[in-house]
Parts: C-alpha cells; structure tokens; sequence
C-alpha cells in the first residue's frame, strides 16, 4: 500500500504511545512496513539526483560504490565483499575514548570480555599456539580484520597472531581510533605483517595528532587509511583540515553510513531517519554527505579512493558472507538492530517537509485511523 504520510503520521503517533510489551498486530505491522518503504523509496528517490552527480562513479561487481583509482580501493573490503568474506578477529573489549555514534555507546562496562589470553575467531575462543591447528583444519580465509574494539589499548598482544597470519598468507586488516598509536607500536605492527589500518578518524574529532599518526602509519604499513562514520561532525571536521589529512599518503577513505542500535539512537533523537529493507535504521543525513562527500573527491581528484560503505554495502556484505558458508538461497544475518521497531524515532521524517512521499494513495478500508482491526 501506498500511505500517505498524512496518514503514516497519525498511525506512528498512536504507535509511539503503545507500551513497549503491546503487542501489534498483522494489519498494523503492514501499516509500520508501508510507512518504512514510504520513507526508504523518498529518500533513494532524492539521492538519485546526487549520484548523478558524482563524475566517475564506479562500483565492485555491482555491491558497493567508490570513486578515486581502483588501485587505492582497500583490499580488505575487497575480501569482505567478493572473497571470503569479513573474517572478524576480537580480542580488546575495552576503549580509551566514548563516541556517540558508537554502537556501544553507554554499555562499555557492560561488555563481555573475550577472555585471558584468548581470541574469538568465527565465534570460537583460541589461544594464539591454536592458531597452527586452526589453519590447517579451515579453508585460509582471502582476509581478516581485527575489531572490536580499540586495538592499541593492548596492542602488544597483537604483534605475535599478526605475525602468524602473516606467515599464512592471509591479509590483515585494523581499526583504530589512532590516539594511542606511537612510531614503536605503528612500525612493530608493519614488522609483524599488518597490511591495511584503518583510522577512525572521526572518533578523534580529525585531531591533529591523529592525522600525525596516520602520516606515521605510512612509514611502516603498507595500506592505510580512514573508515569513520559519516556525520556532520566529521564532514566540517574533514573539510578544515582536508589538505593536512591528504598529504599524509593515505589510499582509501571509507565512509560508513552510520546505522543505530538501542545504544546510540538517543544521541540522535529528533533527525529524520529512515530504515534499509527493514534492517538497519539511520539519520537520512549520514549517506546524503557521503555522496557530497564522494562528488568533491572525484572532482578535486583527492588521489584517494572513496568508498560509499552504505547499507546496501552491508546488505551485499552479509548477503554474500552467507553464500561463501554455504547458507541457502538468499540467506544473510543482515536484519534490524531493535526487537521491535522504535515508531517514535521516525516521527521527524513524518513531520519533514523536504522528504515528500513519492506516491500516495488512500488507506484501504480497515486500515484507516480509527479504524482498528484486531
């Protein structure tokens, strides 16, 4: 059904009352899943206009968007994407900084660790002498990347499972917020084998000492480069120090389009949010600037590659994770962060009159307000 948002307002305002434990039925669930189709197909509608504004645009097999030299673009997406998949490595539970885009925002000290001495991989605990066994029972992954959460809180613990994936032949990828990082650290990780590091660079607010580190980083890692979540903040940010942070050598900006969970939604609180395929929800905002992001980048011609690591990126991602484990037809962990849809959040792009619906037609009968059917 078409609803108009007239209509959708009225609903999610009831729908924004409901005790979270109310249970919603089928006709009003349909009512929810137009209203978010609705907002989706306003805003894919509005940013066609902006893609085609983006001198140079290409894409990987058709599941991400980059603009800049394909030789730059970070191979460990690469892997994610079109080999094995992301191969997630965790060890450090802990954080030296609080960001309100983070996904754990306000839950830090709720944060299982991993365990002494111990490493997750594919949800399995090993200590680092398992490594041997563990590779020669799985198939070797195209990459790996070490998440979750800041590294450089211990990052001497990492040197020796670095330096054996090394030796496997397997390519390595990291996150960090850089603040930690020193020229001993940075040059006994590209001793050890790192391949591609990847500063969150928004985390830091693009401090300068960050953007030292990454000049730094180049020294002794053979890929580096940025993947911050893309919000106003980090945009201005970028924009002031835009030729310091090009000149330190970088290949790759990743622009991640910033999705909420239980955690950080109330940082947001007020901006116009739509949902991906009844998956993950975002401030409109955060993909919008990626794309102006991307447009300045090809017409300045920064000599990085820029990558437009939206939802349906990460949809492709999962998509494909799922298909390389041998999951069935069209399976994917891909799926919303909230049990239940959080109605109140959207009511600002229900109330935002530059997000027209596209088409609208009248509620059929039984789904109208007032009229509730159980």
């Amino acid at each position: 059904m078409y609803i108009s948002k007239k209509d959708a307002l009225a609903w999610f305002e009831f729908f924004a009352q409901l005790p979270e434990d109310e249970e919603i039925p089928p006709r009003q669930q349909e009512l929810i899943y137009a209203t978010l189709a609705q907002l989706e197909t306003a805003v894919e509608h509005r940013r066609e206009a902006a893609l085609a504004q983006i001198p140079g645009l290409k894409t990987l097999a058709g599941r991400t968007l980059y603009v800049g030299d394909d030789a730059k673009f970070p191979q460990g997406c690469r892997s994610c994407l079109c080999g094995t998949g992301l191969g997630a490595v965790r060890r450090t539970h802990t954080c030296n900084l609080q960001c309100r885009f983070c996904y754990d925002y306000g839950a830090m000290d709720t944060i299982e660790p991993v365990g002494e001495g111990l490493w997750e991989i594919g949800g399995t605990k090993f200590y680092e002498r398992d490594l041997d066994l563990l590779l020669s029972v799985h198939k070797k992954p195209t990459g790996i990347a070490y998440v979750y959460l800041e590294p450089f809180m211990e990052i001497e613990v990492y040197y020796g499972v670095v330096r054996r994936f090394r030796q496997a032949g397997v390519y390595q990828h990291m996150y960090t917020n850089g603040t930690l990082a020193t020229q001993e650290n940075l040059q006994a990780l590209g001793e050890a084998g790192l391949d591609e590091l990847r500063f969150n660079l928004g985390a830091s607010g693009c401090a300068d000492r960050v953007i030292e580190h990454m000049a730094l980083a180049k020294r002794f890692i053979p890929r580096v480069g940025i993947e911050t979540p893309m919000t106003p903040e980090f945009y201005e940010a970028f924009a002031r120090k835009k030729r310091a942070i090009l000149d330190t050598g970088i290949d790759f900006i990743n622009c991640a389009e910033l999705h909420l969970n239980e955690n950080n939604i109330g940082n947001y609180e007020g901006e116009t949010l739509y949902c991906t395929r009844l998956g993950y929800i975002s401030p409109v905002f955060s993909r919008d600037l990626t794309l102006r992001f991307m447009a300045e980048a090809a017409r300045e011609d920064w000599g990085v590659a820029v990558h437009d690591c939206s939802n349906m990126t990460k949809f492709a991602r999962d998509l494909h994770l799922r298909a390389r484990e041998g999951g069935w037809f069209g399976a994917s962990a891909y799926g919303c962060e909230f049990a239940r849809i959080p109605c109140w959040a959207f009511l600002p792009a229900l109330q935002d009159d530059s997000l027209p619906f596209v088409r609208e037609e009248p509620l059929p009968e039984g789904y109208r307000p007032g009229d509730l059917v159980f």
